[in-house]
């Protein structure tokens, strides 16, 4: 089978896309194209698939396979590609249009000079429920005592649509990420795994920020994981709303603003790669 693919990246994070509205496949094929494709030694090389779709809710409608074949709920990185992509290559005529993902509508703007692409991500879901984490289910989760691997945390739990598991931590090169992160993806505290993101706070406007995401390990860039720890951020005192916040990743750089609506603004570039065709 011969399958045309794009791939793109939104700070170092990158993934394999395929236009829906070109080419149409058995819902079977996804998880085997996603495994496949990720593969750098048998495949492409990417952190997951993502499909490009028609929609009767949006102008155009995103999916999103992790590199282990499961589904995901959102991808701020690959929201920006997809608005990108759709902009570019003639699926939209409108700068500003809505994206159908798996956890709902958000709102894209494509500033055309620079490749960069503003996405209102909506707004944040706090409640445990939500997020979802197991106990009462109206409590929010804010710097509450997590123990994992023998190892005191605390943990803000932020959903943007999927959910994250965020710590703050005095040096992000010290963070035990690569040691931690399995053991909190898989904690039975998340019963949909989390993304677990650990925060240096450097200054009110200010953070680095790293991830270990669910179903694909450490990425150079989490879109959704920036968000998420810019409100734990807020929640926690250290940062105001209303604000810009530059977000430092492995990758590059967010803007990032929890505005005074209760939408968490996230701006950054948008990267084409190469068109080509895989074989499986």
């Amino acid at each position: 089978m011969k399958i045309p693919f794009t791939k793109m990246h939104g700070l170092g994070n990158n993934y394999i896309y395929l236009d829906l509205f070109k080419t149409e496949y058995e819902e079977d094929m996804f998880p085997v194209i996603a495994r496949k494709a990720s593969d750098v030694y048998t495949g492409i090389g990417s952190d997951g698939l993502i499909l490009i779709h028609p929609s009767e809710t949006g102008a155009v409608g995103m999916r999103i396979f992790n590199k282990d074949g499961s589904e995901g709920w959102n991808c701020g990185n690959g929201l920006r590609c997809v608005a990108r992509y759709a902009y570019e290559r003639g699926l939209v005529d409108n700068v500003k249009f809505q994206i159908e993902a798996k956890s709902g509508l958000v709102h894209a703007e494509v500033l055309i000079d620079d490749g960069v692409v503003s996405i209102n991500m909506g707004e944040p879901r706090l409640e445990r429920a939500l997020i979802p984490m197991i106990g009462p289910a109206k409590d929010h989760v804010i710097a509450e005592p997590f123990s994992v691997a023998d190892v005191e945390l605390e943990l803000t739990a932020v959903s943007m649509g999927n959910p994250h598991a965020l710590f703050f931590v005095d040096n992000i090169k010290e963070a035990l990420i690569t040691e931690l992160g399995p053991s909190i993806e898989n904690d039975t505290r998340f019963p949909d795994r989390v993304n677990a993101g650990f925060v240096e706070v450097l200054s009110p406007t200010e953070m680095n920020y790293r991830v270990w995401e669910r179903g694909s390990g450490i990425t150079e860039a989490c879109g959704t994981g920036a968000c998420a720890a810019v409100v734990a951020a807020i929640l926690n005192g250290h940062m105001q709303k209303e604000t810009d916040i530059h977000v430092h990743l492995s990758g590059g750089d967010l803007l990032i603003k929890w505005d005074g609506q209760g939408n968490v603004w996230m701006t950054g570039e948008a990267e084409i790669i190469a068109d080509g065709i895989l074989y499986i």
